[in-house]
């Protein structure tokens, strides 16, 4: 058994974090497993390297250690492109230049990514590719290269539950997503998320439920490239007293301020509600 937890390097960890963070060394434990550290460092515009160390910083302080070296993403970039590569040539991306303003006038509706891609660019082909645009997933074209029903195991509730996975749901809810970032040329989440869970032997994906509707993505992508799927263990997200998602972006308090004013790990632990 083998898991991880794989945080950005684009702030610092918050309370979220930690829940997340022990959860994936809890189920490691628990399962006579290992977890890993991962650092999904592809946001070139948004890594800063004061943060990842924090990273190090914040979950040594809270007693959790992982093998080493640790995988980095931006290190791996020419994986992703092989991916990238056979994909073109077998006519399943195409390239795509549209502002997140331009899909949302097109009417594209909301989804499990933001909004699901209108399909603007689906009629470009990789031979009028620009260097500065990113490349999306034909989901219907690779629904026909796929043989069977999509399923995977999902432990999160307590009982495994086997999620069946409908060709509606990836059409409807999820759409062609991104997998390389236009200007910047960045792999996106759902490529190098894939790849390295394959790469790594990952074999339980534990982490939080904000994640679970893009799970059907992932799961598919594994099936095209041949991999296999692993177990998934989404859990529940911390909150604050009125039930919003903690999370950076909310610029929810960092570990690191708790314990410059003389938090201990206990605290935290208690913080969150957690029981060892």
């Amino acid at each position: 058994m083998i898991t991880r937890f794989a945080p950005s390097p684009t702030g610092p960890l918050h309370l979220g974090h930690a829940f997340s963070a022990l959860t994936v060394w809890q189920v490691a434990r628990d399962m006579g497993g290992t977890a890993l550290l991962r650092i999904e460092d592809t946001d070139s515009t948004r890594v800063r390297p004061a943060h990842e160390a924090g990273i190090y910083e914040d979950l040594a302080w809270l007693g959790l250690s992982w093998p080493t070296p640790v995988r980095r993403q931006s290190e791996h970039y020419a994986e992703y492109d092989a991916v990238l590569e056979d994909f073109g040539k077998a006519g399943l991306i195409y390239p795509c230049n549209c502002t997140r303003r331009q899909i949302a006038d097109a009417g594209a509706v909301p989804g499990a990514d933001g909004l699901v891609y209108p399909g603007t660019c689906r009629h470009r082909t990789m031979g009028d590719a620009q260097a500065a645009d990113g490349l999306r997933l034909d989901i219907s074209k690779v629904l026909e290269r796929v043989d069977g029903p999509l399923a995977y195991l999902e432990i999160g509730s307590g009982a495994p539950d086997l999620i069946k996975i409908t060709n509606e749901t990836l059409l409807n809810t999820i759409g062609d997503p991104i997998l390389r970032r236009k200007d910047t040329g960045d792999p996106a989440y759902h490529l190098a998320c894939v790849v390295d869970d394959a790469l790594q032997g990952i074999t339980h994906v534990v982490r939080g439920m904000d994640l679970y509707d893009l799970t059907p993505l992932h799961v598919l992508m594994q099936v095209l490239l041949g991999y296999p799927t692993p177990v998934y263990h989404h859990h529940a997200l911390i909150t604050d007293a009125d039930g919003k998602r903690l999370a950076k972006i909310d610029h929810s308090k960092a570990l690191a301020r708790y314990r410059a004013e003389g938090a201990t790990p206990a605290d935290i632990k208690t913080m969150i509600g957690w029981r060892d």
